[in-house]
């Protein structure tokens, strides 16, 4: 295997043309790139979202309250959006790592790096905020580590439900939460419908984290993300709050690793299966010039030289005759 660091020396012809050199070191290999910008834009997302709640939960209200928390973690899905959103995507969630191998958005190959990834950014996120709060931490407790009653900190950092959510029930809120997060990030992403505004797409993610927070958050604190909640409990469990936190609400800690990755799959495949999949063809004349087509036109063009091009650009018929309309293909894969 090659060296992942590559040394490079500027050549004098190129800053005498006044060429950017590369970097002294730089990452070449692309499972790095990805698996090093994954890894920290999830941190950063978890060291906001995670610190606002040991802000709220610590400081007995007086530092904010449920909503300071999901603006917390929408804030926070921004930053990472902007940390990592040009290298990896920014996926920051297994859920949504998984829905884009099934739709064919990401190779499966890289669904372990993205979800290795994932999982180290959110579990080192876990000992920051342990780290910054542990006095804070201690001081509430009492000098203990509890996982449920009024003094509990594990859910600091890992999501428990509500004393009277059944497991059943948190299944379904789980399901519901992450659908509708990958339903509308799929829409938010689709340039054939109404999407985000070019520069403005991470605003867009964050806000829908809030809007989830503050609208289906209140059961189990809307974790609607595998990795963002076993990685964390993983750490409670080593840190001293011990096995209690596998314990905990019935054995809920498998419902926000299992649920949400069904959930996503579900709500992308709703958006694909009842909006996407039905977009009009693209219709352009031979100077790349066109159009979407009307659904129902009233006539056939007989007699025109016409091409079709798919979502994603390519050419897909070029023939003189009645326009057909051709099935579009998945758009081009973000990482092959």
């Amino acid at each position: 295997m090659k060296d992942s660091v590559e040394s490079v020396e500027p050549r004098e012809d190129q800053q005498e043309r006044g060429h950017r050199s590369r970097p002294m070191a730089c990452l070449r290999h692309r499972l790095i790139r990805v698996g090093l910008a994954e890894a920290l834009c999830t941190y950063v997302m978890m060291v906001f979202g995670l610190g606002s709640v040991a802000q709220v939960v610590t400081g007995h209200g007086a530092f904010g309250q449920y909503l300071s928390i999901n603006i917390g973690f929408g804030l926070g899905v921004t930053m990472g959006v902007h940390v990592g959103g040009s290298v990896s995507g920014a996926h920051m969630n297994a859920a949504v790592s998984l829905a884009m191998c099934v739709f064919g958005r990401l190779a499966w190959k890289m669904l372990p790096v993205y979800v290795f990834a994932q999982f180290l950014g959110s579990f080192l996120a876990a000992v920051t905020i342990y780290t910054v709060f542990n006095d804070a931490i201690y001081d509430f407790g009492g000098g203990n580590l509890t996982t449920t009653g009024a003094k509990a900190t594990a859910g600091i950092f890992a999501t428990y439900p509500a004393p009277y959510l059944s497991l059943q029930s948190g299944f379904i809120d789980q399901v519901l939460g992450t659908a509708m997060l990958l339903l509308c990030l799929t829409a938010l992403s689709d340039q054939r419908n109404k999407p985000a505004a070019r520069g403005s797409e991470s605003v867009m993610v964050g806000l829908l984290v809030m809007l989830i927070g503050v609208s289906l958050g209140s059961n189990s604190g809307y974790p609607i993300n595998p990795t963002r909640d076993l990685a964390p409990r993983l750490f409670t469990a080593v840190a001293g709050w011990g096995h209690e936190v596998f314990r905990a609400g019935n054995g809920w800690w498998w419902v926000p690793v299992v649920a949400p990755l069904l959930g996503g799959v579900m709500g992308a495949g709703l958006y694909k299966a009842l909006i996407e999949l039905h977009h009009p063809a693209i219709v352009c004349d031979q100077n790349g010039h066109g159009e979407q087509e009307e659904m129902d036109p009233l006539e056939k063009q007989s007699h025109a030289d016409v091409c079709v091009r798919d979502t994603s650009g390519e050419m897909c018929d070029s023939s003189p005759g009645p326009l057909l309309r051709l099935s579009e293909r998945e758009e081009a894969k973000y990482i092959s």
